[in-house]
């Protein structure tokens, strides 16, 4: 590169303004700009340069009539030059204006150039200019993240990111809350995900943890009596990773004492309402529905059901009791069920597309074994069952299509097997069969809660009961009794707020009552000695007059993943990692030298060839 040493020198005072806020008001105006090289045009002698910072783009003229010197000094800029400018504020000729910019109407008649820093060719384009054309790779895109974030996109998700921070702690502030800072480094208590580890230096063979979350830390909070606590903190878990999870994510944490459902309910949709108005401008209606854990599956198939859409699942296990075809006989015996999906106005799909729709989705994208459907052609010819009617008579489908009300012109898909499994796979073929009718609304925001989780889950492989949230969640008052003799029936205290079919938060009524967390621990087969060992702190202070108390944690990443209507959390973390775990601009994670190690009591074993 050639020498510049001449112009890097502050020959320039302070910008006097931003490329994006300068307009006709500021005419004849000397003005001072700092910024990077968009873009570069020669038109005859005449140097145009869009001049781009975080706030906008302005376009400055060198023309040799205003200075020879800076002219030609000009004819050496680049994209991504960082240059400083100084020069007068003039109208843009009537057919160069630019109704599109804030600063369109306007140029910078530059009467003084200093380049601050030159730029190799890049790795792909970041103009303002380019935006719609096709972007780089994710994986070159992360490699030169610096220069990602400089695209106007990337900008403004970063700029939303911010206001939803300001939103969130005026929101808490004018609510009461005190704002606290827990520790980074823990005690692992693991139970879930795995705990990220950090060995201790002055404690060998002693480990910390990085939190998964504040939770012991936020009961014990309320308990030491500060009664409202909130806190955006990052958080921690090492598992295998999707387009919506990262190793390291950032919670909007809450806890309050003598709460109730209710309370955390009217609490959060405060919340939501004004991240709406203020970032989007949009009035959302609350309170949200609410949808029990059972019929959410029930009705929807998932836990986290998108309602933007009306398609709804019908139970057809009544229809078809003692019909004789094997499939659903079987199903049916061993307390499973034969559930229905009525898809409006599909009737007429001829038997390629049912092939496909059975091999490729619900086959092989699903995983269940196979799809039974009922054709209702629009000309009222009789309905056309997948299934021979030799097999499963007409008269347990025409029972079927009464039961789920469907009409000439409709398709019913059938599934069948045992709970939670077919309500899963039932309610993915909805999501998909929704795209297919492409009957999602987009530009719609549609919240619920849902609630009355099971306590308890089964583990199969471990032969134990686990807590489907945490150990700490308390379980509603009515099951107490059914801790101890029927866990798998036993209802949380728990709730999730979801967004357009997505989980954007959780959180429960907590246990503060010593000896339910005992039973609690017994119920989860953990032994005395061990919940003392992981829990001990937590135990102990239940001993000292602890208030009930319930909280929330609302995934940060994924609330401004859904404002911007990014495709992924990637999108909306400054510097994030891969599925892979990886952040392949600093080369995160990376070895060390066997020196650090041995000062931490590490020996690494290398995997087998």
């Amino acid at each position: 590169m050639s020498s510049f040493s001449e112009n890097i020198t502050n020959q320039h005072p302070d910008r006097t303004h931003t490329c994006g806020k300068l307009s006709d008001v500021h005419l004849g105006e000397q003005v001072v700009l700092k910024g990077w090289v968009d873009t570069r045009r020669d038109l005859g002698g005449v140097i145009f340069v869009d001049l781009r910072d975080r706030y906008g783009l302005t376009q400055i003229v060198f023309s040799p009539q205003d200075n020879p010197a800076a002219h030609e000094l000009a004819d050496r800029l680049r994209s991504e030059y960082v240059i400083s400018v100084m020069g007068f504020v003039a109208l843009r000729s009537p057919e160069t204006v630019n109704p599109k910019l804030p600063t369109g109407r306007i140029e910078v008649r530059v009467e003084s150039l200093c380049i601050l820093a030159e730029s190799e060719a890049l790795p792909f384009s970041i103009s303002s200019h380019t935006q719609k054309t096709k972007l780089a790779s994710e994986d070159l895109r992360l490699r030169y993240r610096y220069l990602d974030l400089r695209r106007p996109d990337m900008l403004q998700k970063m700029i939303l990111r911010h206001q939803v921070y300001q939103v969130i702690h005026r929101y808490f502030d004018a609510e009461g809350f005190l704002e606290v800072e827990t520790p980074t480094l823990m005690k692992s208590t693991p139970e879930g995900a795995r705990d990220y580890l950090v060995p201790s230096r002055v404690h060998p063979g002693a480990f910390y943890a990085l939190p998964q979350s504040p939770q012991t830390y936020k009961q014990l909070l309320m308990i030491g009596g500060l009664d409202k606590y909130v806190q955006i903190v990052k958080c921690f878990r090492d598992e295998d990773l999707r387009a919506d999870r990262q190793p390291e994510f950032t919670q909007i944490d809450v806890e309050m004492a003598f709460a109730t459902e209710e309370a955390i309910y009217s609490l959060t949709e405060g919340l939501m309402a004004a991240l709406w108005d203020e970032v989007l401008g949009i009035k959302l209606r609350t309170p949200f529905p609410q949808l029990t854990y059972q019929n959410a599956l029930w009705r929807y198939g998932s836990d986290k059901p998108d309602l933007r859409f009306d398609l709804q699942i019908c139970n057809l296990s009544s229809a078809f009791k003692d019909s004789g075809f094997r499939v659903f006989d079987q199903a049916l015996s061993a307390g499973g069920s034969v559930l229905g999906l009525v898809i409006p106005e599909f009737g007429d799909k001829g038997r390629g597309y049912m092939d496909r729709l059975d091999k490729t989705v619900v086959r092989k994208q699903i995983g269940a074994g196979g799809l039974i459907h009922v054709r209702i052609p629009s000309d009222g010819t009789p309905p056309n069952c997948s299934v021979k009617s030799h097999v499963l008579s007409e008269e347990f489908v025409t029972g079927a299509i009464q039961a789920s009300g469907a009409k000439a012109g409709d398709l019913l898909l059938i599934l069948c097997g045992k709970w939670p499994t077919v309500q899963e796979q039932m309610g993915a073929l909805r999501l998909h069969m929704a795209r297919e009718l492409g009957c999602i609304d987009e530009s719609s925001w549609q919240f619920a809660w849902i609630t009355e989780f099971p306590l308890l889950q089964w583990d199969e492989r471990e032969k134990r009961y686990s807590a489907m949230h945490h150990p700490f969640t308390s379980p509603k008052a009515d099951d107490l009794e059914l801790l101890s003799n029927d866990p798998a029936h036993v209802r949380a205290r728990a709730y999730d707020i979801v967004l357009n079919g997505m989980e954007i938060g959780g959180g429960s009524i907590r246990i503060h009552d010593q000896q339910v967390q005992k039973q609690m621990f017994d119920t989860l087969g953990i032994p005395d000695e061990e919940s003392e060992e992981r829990f001990g702190f937590l135990l102990e202070a239940l001993r000292y007059g602890a208030p009930p108390h319930g909280g929330i944690a609302m995934g940060l990443d994924r609330i401004v993943m859904l404002l911007s209507q990014s495709m992924s959390l990637r999108e909306v973390i400054a510097f994030p990692k891969t599925q892979s775990a990886q952040e392949p601009m600093s080369g995160t994670p990376s070895t060390v030298e066997p020196e650090r190690l041995n000062e931490l009591n590490i020996r690494s074993i290398p995997e087998p060839e």
